[in-house]
């Protein structure tokens, strides 16, 4: 592999582009080592030192926070079709948005666990960073719940928030148990969101 220069000063060093390489650098560590995946290991990717990683992103806690960002945003992406989706068939809508997250987080487990269990118990600014996007995808479900009539507004908001967690909670468990049936989960899960939705 091909390291990428040492030089942290120059224009290049500063580009967006050179972010990119250095995040790539970084999942492809994590994607082979697992969650413990040190920095000294993610620089040595790079083909640079750790000083000069954190020199791209402020400090362990930036490149923390890229990384989230970088990876939430999929999710997210992959999630808000399915809550645009109508109501027409609850059960069928929650079981397409939780089979696109459990999908997105078995393909990636060593980087779900990195970000939500590693960063985050390290970094108190991951951790306030991760649990607002969290809390942003609940109320951006609960508003798309309530723009459809499905709940008054402070209910649509219960519901966002609820199963935004059941849901994440669920795909922890899940991982944790890899002799489990993806599509019993996802059935399972379904039929209590359709089952709120409905009451």
């Amino acid at each position: 592999m091909t390291g990428l220069s040492t030089g942290g000063t120059g224009e290049r060093g500063r580009s967006p582009e050179r972010r990119r390489e250095l995040l790539d650098a970084a999942d492809r560590v994590i994607r082979r080592e697992g969650p413990h995946a040190s920095m000294a290991a993610i620089a040595a990717e790079a083909g640079i030192t750790k000083p000069i990683l954190y020199r791209h992103f402020g400090d362990k806690s930036g490149l923390y926070q890229a990384l989230a960002e970088r990876h939430t945003r999929v999710v997210i992406d992959l999630l808000r079709p399915e809550f645009a989706k109508a109501m027409a068939d609850p059960r069928a809508r929650a079981r397409a948005a939780v089979e696109a997250y459990l999908e997105t987080i078995s393909a990636n487990p060593n980087l779900y666990h990195f970000l939500f269990h590693r960063a985050s118990a390290e970094d108190s600014r991951t951790h306030t960073r991760m649990a607002a996007i969290v809390r942003g995808v609940g109320e951006e479900l609960g508003a798309a719940l309530a723009a459809e009539g499905v709940a008054d507004p402070v209910r649509a908001q219960v519901l966002g928030h609820a199963f935004v967690g059941m849901v994440r909670a669920i795909g922890d468990w899940w991982l944790e148990n890899p002799g489990l049936d993806r599509d019993t989960v996802v059935d399972s899960v379904a039929g209590v969101i359709a089952g709120a939705l409905e009451s």
